[in-house]
């Protein structure tokens, strides 16, 4: 494995001391993790470096064909001090696969894995305190051979930054209102959906803005070619407990194959619930909701952990759920995430690692 090489800052920045007032992805610590990609020499040169702007061409494809790809993770500080990642690993394998999609070189995940930790260690001050605040971290690829044809790169540029980042819920984790997007569509099986890329977000703005308009929080997608089953939620994966059942979309290839998808389907598994991934039309969410049946709503990421919905509206038809607060099993859901997250309970399924 190549050596690391560390370039410390000569400007340290003053940290946040009111971890109230964090937000997400406002602020920044003092140095970052780059590595290069020429064609013919492979990643190279991988470093830790202070933080600040990069120098990018003009002609860099991916400011023209979007060639980029990212991920999301977090580091948490437990009570008794140390630092934990969830499942890191599981992030760089989708990066990879990421990769593959955009025709982006693959990249030694040992390597990224030992830079992160390397980059976490040096900032681990960074990390906040309060309990489910955390040092929220964004890996990024980005194309940057400066060349106007349409092909893929041969220059590319890997980054890691880090931001502490605040509560996800400021008042307590109350249920979101849903709107189920009928026109626009994100993705089909054969695209992008699969992929953690900008593109995908990019054409979800639309849809998010007419959300909002409209009262609600995020936007639930229906598939892309009948319109009628369900996909994911904004930039959550969703589950519906229906009849003591919990249902998720199966992964075929137009949604993203979430770490805390994984881990909730695992621990509902290791419960004893029953759970299924398959296709759910959004018409049998409806006609379990008219049933009676449909008990529960909530949505899945690293963000927010678990989301519960409380209102879900349908072109004409407006579903609440719960009665405005969290259902019991989502809450249990949440409670054990995030128990293993920050070192409260036992990890029994050896997801977390300790950053030394």
């Amino acid at each position: 494995m190549e050596k690391i090489r560390v370039e410390l800052s000569k400007n340290l920045k003053a940290k946040p001391t009111d971890e109230g007032k964090l937000g997400f992805g406002e602020i920044f610590t003092d140095h970052m993790f780059v590595m290069k990609y020429t064609e013919g020499q492979g990643w190279h040169d991988p470093a830790i470096v202070p933080y600040g702007p990069i120098a990018l061409d003009p002609a860099a494809m991916v400011l023209h064909y979007g060639q980029e790809v990212f991920e999301g993770m977090k580091a948490y500080r437990a009570e008794d001090g140390r630092v934990l990642l969830f499942r890191p690993e599981e992030n760089f394998k989708r990066l990879n696969a990421s990769n593959e999609r955009l025709c982006i070189p693959p990249v030694d995940e040992e390597l990224l894995l030992e830079g992160l930790k390397q980059l976490v260690n040096l900032e681990k001050d960074w990390i906040p305190h309060t309990f489910g605040t955390s040092l929220y971290i964004r890996p990024f690829i980005i194309c940057t051979e400066a060349k106007l044809g349409v092909k893929a790169g041969s220059e590319y540029l890997y980054i890691v930054i880090l931001s502490p980042s605040g509560a996800y819920y400021a008042s307590g984790l109350n249920p979101v209102k849903i709107y189920v997007e009928s026109q626009y569509v994100r993705a089909v099986k054969g695209g992008t959906g699969m992929a953690k890329t900008g593109g995908n977000y990019a054409s979800s703005l639309k849809a998010q803005d007419i959300a909002h308009e409209e009262g609600y929080s995020q936007v639930l997608w229906l598939d892309g070619v009948e319109r009628k089953y369900i996909e994911e939620v904004g930039a959550m994966n969703v589950f519906f407990k229906i009849g003591g059942e919990v249902i998720t979309p199966a992964l075929v290839g137009s949604i993203l194959p979430g770490i805390t998808r994984k881990s909730t389907i695992e621990i509902l598994k290791s419960w004893g619930v029953p759970v299924s991934e398959r296709r759910i039309s959004i018409q049998e969410i409806y006609e379990a909701y008219q049933n009676g049946q449909l008990e529960e709503i909530f949505g899945t990421g690293t963000a927010a952990v678990i989301s519960p919905v409380g209102e879900l509206k349908w072109e004409d038809h407006v579903m609440e759920i719960g009665g405005g607060k969290i259902g019991e099993l989502s809450q249990k859901l949440y409670d054990t995430l995030t128990g293993i997250q920050w070192g409260k309970l036992p990890d029994t399924m050896g997801w977390t690692q300790e950053v030394k």
